[in-house]
């Protein structure tokens, strides 16, 4: 899922990703919008010292 993303992330441009998106439903939007927001949560986690 996460190599999907990023590989579309750099074959499609900003505005044919966004209509894309909309054509799929606000819920694809907010479920794509969440998991963004929480791989770089984690990323931010593991690179400040996520370690105990």
């Amino acid at each position: 899922m996460v190599v999907v993303a990023f590989l579309l992330t750099f074959s499609m441009s900003g505005c044919s990703v966004i209509g894309d998106i909309f054509k799929a439903g606000a819920w694809t939007g907010i479920i794509g919008v969440v998991a963004v927001v929480v791989l770089l949560i984690w990323l931010v986690s593991k690179f400040l010292g996520g370690r105990r």
